[in-house]
């Protein structure tokens, strides 16, 4: 078996010595090449792709501002670290406005170095990841809004159509959450009966004495405030659908009279004996087990057996976890935040591996809110919400806050552990210097021997915020 290919690494500068020092520096983690000008790395680019280019700002010639713009004119997912003297700091700094990564400050530590260049890489490959999960979810079968490509929503998609096209009683079961009404809708979309209205009540949530007059309507006097005659709702559906959701919560005594109108296909409004012939399709849903509901005395048999002509049944998040990402990207792209490019690779196993009991809309829900408070260009851990119990900066038991429990780690791969590891280690660092100092970045830059701009970059990245460190005077 070959060896992984190593990521590919340009190194542009016109000293030699400084080519040969970030070779040192990067070759065992990645295949380094140099070009020797900015002519040369152009030549380069015209040739081939780059995961990561380190180049120097002041060459002769063609600049490192030049070779920016030509990686991203020809790669814009290829990320620019820019190597700059102290006096440049203000060039660097237009540069990551043009779209480089981040800068480098000679003189540099070569940790530094290699730091620099793991997160552009890792940036690069989130950003792909990204757009991957886009491009699947642009392909991703989602008939009427029931989005997921899983073999249990295939499955899903086919039993829909089958039922849409015969005029039966459905009866839509599964957990809260599960998108009951959108399977409603599309066996309405899809019937002969598409046309003509689509009407959706939810029976939990009507008032136990006017659900027989929301259900079938009222005569003008049937009851206080009925100054006038009002059809219900197997009226207004007449020729269409009508979605009756949560039906196990339905009273006994309509329970009866619902029964009688799916076998005589007419209803009776409240307040009058005459008859009225209505032809309405009947979709139920509810998360009961209404057989369990029909032992226990609480639903009518006859009325069950009539509502279970043909049974689909749902499937719970959980049971088709590799849908989760495309259902997190699609609600990440309806909540009004266009700048954010996705969700971290730690964020998205996250996600996945949570149980989610209240299923989908739990999901649209968590990543909504993440939307709403995260800082970055894409969605962590830090910013899903408090119950997933994924927080990385939590406290563990026997550790130090925000550092990953090994038991956490032994569950990555290497790379991503030791990530995960120096993430924590920095956090708790900068952390403690900025307690240390008061929230003084110039003071901590000084302890911290690096440049105060550079303390800066490494606090807005691990997301240590000196104000929260700043001492009452």
């Amino acid at each position: 078996m070959s060896a992984p290919q190593k990521p590919s690494v340009l190194v542009v500068d016109d000293k030699e010595n400084m080519r040969k020092l970030f070779s040192r520096i990067l070759g065992d983690a990645y295949a380094v090449t140099e070009g020797a000008d900015g002519a040369q790395a152009l030549a380069l680019l015209a040739s081939r792709e780059f995961d990561v280019v380190v180049t120097d700002i002041q060459m002769p010639g063609a600049d490192g501002f030049a070779v920016l713009r030509e990686v991203k004119r020809r790669a814009p997912d290829t990320e620019v670290v820019l190597v700059t003297a102290y006096a440049s700091i203000p060039k660097a700094v237009e540069a990551i406005k043009e779209g480089a990564y981040d800068y480098l400050s000679k003189p540099f530590d070569p940790d530094e170095v290699a730091l620099i260049v793991a997160r552009a890489l890792e940036q690069r490959r989130q950003r792909r990841a990204a757009a991957g999960l886009k491009a699947r979810l642009a392909e991703a079968p989602a008939p009427h809004g029931l989005l997921g490509a899983s073999a249990a929503m295939r499955g899903l998609h086919a039993l829909l159509s089958q039922v849409a096209a015969r005029d039966l009683t459905v009866l839509l079961t599964g957990e809260t959450g599960t998108g009951k009404e959108l399977a409603a809708r599309a066996v309405h979309a899809e019937s002969p009966r598409k046309a003509k209205p689509f009407v959706a009540v939810n029976c939990g949530a009507l008032p136990a004495e006017l659900v027989e007059s929301e259900l079938f309507g009222h005569a003008k006097g049937a009851f206080t405030g009925a100054t006038v005659a009002k059809p219900g709702l197997f009226e207004e559906a007449h020729g269409g659908t009508l979605f009756l959701d949560e039906i196990g919560d339905l009273p006994l005594p309509v329970q009866v009279k619902l029964n009688r109108a799916l076998q005589e296909k007419e209803v009776r409004r409240v307040g009058t004996t005459t008859p009225v012939k209505v032809d309405a399709r009947v979709v139920a849903a509810t998360h009961r087990d209404l057989a369990a509901e029909v032992a226990a005395g609480r639903f009518r048999e006859d009325l069950y057996y009539r509502l279970n002509v043909v049974t689909v049944r749902l499937p719970a998040l959980r049971e088709r976890r590799e849908d989760i990402p495309l259902l997190a990207m699609h609600f990440l792209a309806r909540a009004g935040r266009p700048e954010l490019e996705g969700f971290t690779p730690e964020a998205l196993r996250a996600l996945s591996s949570y149980a989610w009991p209240g299923n989908v809309r739990q999901l649209e829900n968590a990543v909504a809110r993440a939307a709403a408070v995260t800082q970055g260009a894409r969605i962590g851990v830090d910013d899903l919400p408090p119950e997933l119990g994924v927080s990385r900066t939590a406290e563990a038991p026997g550790a130090p806050a925000g550092r990953v429990p090994a038991e956490a780690l032994a569950k990555l791969p290497y790379r991503e552990a030791v990530d995960s590891a120096r993430d924590a280690v920095s956090r708790e660092y900068l952390s403690a210097l900025m307690q240390e100092f008061g929230g003084n970045v110039t003071h901590a830059a000084e302890r911290a021997g690096m440049e105060r701009e550079s303390l800066h970059r490494l606090l807005k990245r691990y997301g240590v915020r000196s104000d929260d460190f700043k001492r009452p005077e």
